[in-house]
């Protein structure tokens, strides 16, 4: 899989944009549960008053708190708020203030200047204890204060605590706060929230108001941050389905191109149906697996790690529950991938079988129907792809018991916080905001390890389609041109000369072809005849190097041909196989494989040369007709004569014919070999052939045996000397005839 990752160069801003976008939603789903703690703790339960630190008090009741505050404490606090005074203000500010706060006329106020957090935060607790202790003062009187003044009770406490000196003063401070520390934060906040609402309607201002604008203004917030966080994950959907579009696009132009460069003998190697199956789904599953790696793999990390900082950074001491989570995923996804990798690679090996079923069933459906042998194929079929579906249902089985698990796991999870959070809350340690919101902080972790683990329980299935894609990239073709090709003479004549080639697959011990010597010259026609399995197609195969020779050489021109390019030598040959091949197109686009730019009037020429003018022009569409896929719509013979015009659209110097007329009646054969002999005068012309009549004409005729040449010369010459040669004859045509 990582072979492949270099395929994405080409994507690097799209990745690193998307990167940014993933950082941005995960910032936004980690802020969402922060403000739905917000309007839980501060909106609902605090009536919209998010601390001890009062936006406005009176000036009697700051004095009392004042009291209860350190000394090196109170200038800061002092220095924190704006003195209100109705004789101080001028009429203009006066009446500014009187509409916010009605008290203004009665009694003088001290107004929360704008500070920052970190300032609110530095007086909070501060201003909370002296709320809670002048709270506690005016409704229990000296409960609060040392024993020694509890017979006090009939007289103001406040005016007691103004009178005592500094240094009894700080003694009674210690005590005070000796208790008060035993409180959690929360119950000192709490308790001075509602002491400030106290303060606030007795100020004249509308708490009610004050909470509903307090969760509006936080309700808008996490409306806009939950549609910045749809939005960027729409958008990162479309760049990385992009991204993996054209990573698929790229990877299937290298595969195809890197196919196109395999010689016979790759193609053997790996099978025609493993290939197709290699370019479609196994880039189709390496294409999805990228998707859900970038989706997944960049974002779930910043999602989980964001979501662990953020658990971290409370007092909420249930991250134990989230570390059982993760480890009970953990244990499962192991088991997963244990059970499963093993049957990914069986997968993909039976498709290669399906498509191969499925390929060998299409091709010869004709022969299938005539043998009545669709039960037996069914069978075979049926086997193949019951293997596939048992494999498949295996796999699925397990995804289906793991996820469920899964799902129970994070129940659980829940239903533990749940539990752990509500004694907190009761016992005032957190707030029930502080409970949902670390609820959601858990999932979010749990989440975001299960997107990491579902994405890798994807990525053994795509692990082998990689593996498959990479041996066909990393395949070196056994035929390739030499590091210091030659060029062919610019008098080109095409004279072949074969010289002792022997020839052996790959991995074969028998030779197929042996010890093969002979002269193939411009002007003349050179026939290659034999039994079936002789070696004839072989032979003709080595010129344009669809396989190399295994020993001795193979010269045009007196050049060897591995000394000059696969390109340069293949357009010196007009190849026609033996069994006709046409594309999906028209008949005008197949003529022009031999010629890019041919005419119609050289169009016309060849059509007529191959004896195929005919049925082309006395079609309404011409040359526009179109041709089906694996030209089926046109017959046997037809596809043959279209074949052999495209290489004579080409003119070149050597003409291959591979058993090319066998699928022509006896007199188009005879025209068409009329016509091509004063086409060809100049050219060397190669013809395998299984009929006499078609090569009794050659100037040389060759006779293959078991891979050897058994004779050799023209056809009266053979029929005394040869026997082979002249059996093979008298099997096809009378005594007279071969006269």
């Amino acid at each position: 899989m990582i072979k492949l990752m270099k395929y994405l160069k080409p994507f690097t801003i799209s990745i690193i944009v998307i990167i940014c976008l993933l950082f941005v939603q995960a910032i936004c789903n980690l802020a969402l549960p922060e403000y739905m703690s917000k309007i839980v703790n501060n909106g609902i339960q605090q009536k919209g008053i998010e601390n001890s630190v009062p936006d406005v008090i009176m000036k009697n009741e700051f004095d009392k708190l004042m009291l209860f505050i350190a000394d090196e404490d109170k200038e800061k606090i002092r220095s924190f708020y704006n003195f209100l005074d109705k004789e101080q203000l001028s009429d203009l500010d006066y009446e500014e203030y009187l509409k916010d706060y009605p008290l203004l006329e009665e009694s003088s106020l001290y107004e929360l200047k704008a500070l920052k957090k970190g300032e609110i935060d530095e007086i909070n607790l501060i201003l909370g204890k002296a709320i809670l202790v002048s709270l506690d003062i005016s409704e229990n009187g000296f409960t609060l204060l040392p024993d020694k003044y509890q017979a006090l009770s009939g007289l103001d406490p406040f005016l007691i605590i103004s009178n005592m000196s500094a240094e009894e003063k700080t003694i009674v401070m210690e005590e005070i706060n000796k208790k008060i520390d035993q409180l959690p934060e929360s119950i000192i906040t709490q308790s001075s929230i509602v002491y400030i609402e106290t303060e606030y309607e007795s100020i004249g201002i509308d708490t009610n108001k004050l909470q509903e604008n307090y969760i509006i203004t936080f309700g808008l917030k996490m409306i806009g941050v939950a549609l910045a966080s749809m939005i960027i994950s729409i958008l990162v959907g479309f760049l990385a389905s992009r991204l993996s579009a054209g990573f698929g696009r790229n990877l299937r132009e290298k595969v195809f191109s890197k196919v196109e460069s395999f010689s016979n003998t790759e193609f053997d190697k790996f099978g025609t149906s493993s290939l197709i199956t290699r370019t479609t789904n196994d880039i189709m599953q390496i294409q999805t697996i990228i998707v859900m790696l970038i989706r997944v793999v960049f974002y779930a990390p910043i999602l989980g790690l964001g979501g662990v900082l953020k658990v971290l950074s409370t007092d909420i001491s249930m991250g134990w529950i989230i570390a059982v989570s993760v480890i009970a995923i953990s244990v499962v996804i192991f088991i997963l991938f244990t059970v499963t990798i093993p049957k990914f690679k069986i997968v993909q090996k039976l498709l290669d079988k399906i498509n191969l079923r499925m390929r060998e069933n299409l091709t010869g459906m004709l022969v299938i129907r005539a043998f009545n042998a669709q039960k037996h194929e069914e069978e075979k079929f049926d086997k193949v792809n019951r293997d596939l579906t048992e494999t498949d249902l295996f796999t699925m089985r397990a995804f289906s018991f793991a996820f469920p698990l899964m799902t129970l796991i994070m129940n659980i999870a829940t239903i533990l916080i749940v539990w752990v959070g509500a004694r907190q809350i009761d016992s005032g340690s957190i707030m029930i905001g502080d409970m949902m919101a670390f609820i959601q902080y858990t999932m979010q972790i749990i989440t975001a390890f299960l997107m990491i683990s579902m994405a890798f329980i994807r990525l053994p299935r795509a692990s082998v389609a990689a593996n498959r894609i990479v041996e066909v990239l990393d395949t070196k073709p056994l035929i390739v041109d030499s590091t210091k090709s030659k060029k062919f003479l610019k008098n080109f004549l095409g004279n072949i000369k074969f010289e002792n080639v022997s020839f052996k697959y790959a991995d074969a011990d028998d030779y197929i072809i042996k010890n093969i010597s002979f002269e193939a010259k411009p002007g003349q026609t050179t026939a290659i005849i034999g039994s079936t399995g002789s070696g004839k197609s072989t032979v003709v195969n080595l010129i344009p190097r669809f396989y190399d020779v295994t020993e001795g050489r193979i010269l045009i021109d007196n050049r060897d041909i591995r000394d000059v390019t696969q390109h340069d030598l293949r357009d010196k040959i007009g190849y026609v196989p033996q069994k006709g091949i046409l594309f999906s197109g028209t008949v005008a686009s197949n003529l022009r494989y031999g010629k890019e730019r041919a005419s119609k009037e050289e169009m016309t020429y060849a059509t007529k040369i191959s004896q195929a003018v005919e049925f082309v022009l006395t079609n309404p569409q011409k040359f526009n007709y179109s041709i089906s896929q694996s030209g089926n719509n046109v017959s046997g013979g037809q596809k043959q004569r279209l074949s052999i015009a495209r290489a004579l659209i080409k003119k070149p110097k050597i003409y291959i014919f591979d058993d090319t007329f066998s699928a022509l009646d006896f007199k188009t054969d005879a025209l068409l070999r009329k016509a091509l002999k004063k086409e060809t005068k100049n050219s060397t012309v190669l013809i395998v052939a299984q009929r006499i009549n078609t090569i009794m004409h050659a100037e040389q005729i060759i006779v293959l045996d078991k891979g050897e040449i058994v004779g050799i010369g023209s056809h009266r010459e053979l029929m005394k000397k040869c026997r082979i040669y002249k059996e093979i004859a008298l099997s096809q045509l009378s005594k007279e005839e071969l006269i």
